[in-house]
């Protein structure tokens, strides 16, 4: 059975440790459950909220620990088939909340509170989009706690999120481009030399990710048409190559069901080697920062720069909603660049001052 009691300051006047009434000093909680000795703050001095708590206690239903919670919101993750990619992205998140914890001695899940995890969200060395991320599934794992039962609120909920300043969309420029392709005619490899053209042409006329690209199937292209689900956000597209990219495709000898991908390892280990080869080109054609998600990028800039509207592209692109596309790519959208000129230029056309 647990007593709550107050630990009365020096200056305060009261002495009683059952003491309820006109008395702001902290509580506390005394007692066994299930054979184990608690004696600790409630980090509260509300007497009605200091009794809720210890009957949870007494309940059993705040008390497990960090490492089992984890545990169970990790097979939770596995049972709703999420993707592999973002189980890891978990497991690493909570890996670091563990550590945390331990170091901090706090082994319950219920001794976070919103002070301690601002202090776990100091200890984070990503910022921007990344650091937002982050925190978002941070709110996931304990609202999965919530929902179970195992702590009254989440601690992360009125946590304010970090200030996003995404740097600018920097698509490669054609010359860029013609400097990669070229630089493809002195790798090293001049098997990998073909692949990498290959790549690169497929990038870039098709707006793919890297996993996708890499491990496109050659069924997938039929009348110089590309077709295929994404594997991020199962997005079904549908978009046209030109005959030069078909005709690098063409020349490519894998003699199985793929371009790029032999099948057999993960395809996680595919796209590696190719990133690191691509790496190696970049430097033969002597572009900084150069990486594969600014293929999609250029991809993207140079429909917006035809005009293409942005709906469209956010199609081409597979993204699931518009407004992600218009984050990344609005100040490149032509047409909208368009007619914001006209609206300005209606604004003042019939002012004699204008001239």
């Amino acid at each position: 059975m647990l007593t709550v009691y107050r630990r009365h300051s020096s200056d305060c006047e009261q002495r009683s440790r059952r003491y309820s009434k006109a008395c702001s000093c902290p509580l506390w909680i005394e007692g066994t459950v299930e054979g184990e000795y608690i004696r600790r703050s409630l980090k509260a001095r509300s007497w009605t909220r200091a009794q809720q708590l210890a009957r949870e206690l007494e309940e059993g239903g705040r008390r497990i620990t960090v490492k089992d919670a984890i545990k169970s919101f990790t097979a939770d993750a596995k049972a709703r088939n999420l993707k592999a990619e973002s189980i890891v992205k978990y497991t690493r998140l909570l890996a670091r909340l563990q550590t945390f914890a331990d170091e901090n001695n706090k082994s319950i899940l219920s001794d976070f509170d919103v002070d301690l995890m601002r202090r776990f969200r100091e200890s984070w060395k990503v910022q921007n989009y990344t650091a937002l991320k982050e925190l978002e599934r941070l709110r996931t794992f304990f609202r999965f706690a919530v929902s179970s039962d195992w702590i009254a609120k989440n601690p992360v909920q009125t946590i304010k999120s970090p200030r996003v300043q995404d740097p600018p969309t920097m698509p490669f420029t054609r010359d860029e481009f013609k400097r990669v392709i070229d630089a493809c005619a002195d790798y090293p490899n001049s098997r990998n030399a073909v692949r990498l053209k290959a790549l690169t042409m497929l990038l870039r006329y098709s707006g793919l990710r890297i996993t996708d690209a890499v491990c496109l199937e050659r069924r997938r292209i039929k009348n110089g048409v590309l077709s295929l689900t994404t594997a991020k956000t199962g997005t079904h597209v549908r978009i046209p190559l030109p005959p030069a990219c078909i005709a690098a495709l063409e020349a490519i000898d894998s003699g199985n069901e793929y371009f790029f991908w032999s099948g057999f390892g993960t395809r996680k280990a595919a796209v590696g080697d190719y990133q690191r080869a691509f790496k190696k080109l970049y430097e033969l054609a002597k572009i900084e920062n150069g990486h594969a998600h600014r293929w999609r990028d250029t991809f993207a800039v140079e429909l917006l720069l035809a005009g293409t509207p942005i709906e469209r592209v956010s199609a081409f692109l597979g993204h699931q909603s518009i407004k992600v596309t218009e984050r990344h790519y609005s100040p490149w959208n032509k047409a909208r660049q368009d007619q914001a000129e006209q609206d300005a230029r209606r604004a003042w056309s019939g002012d004699e001052m204008a001239g």
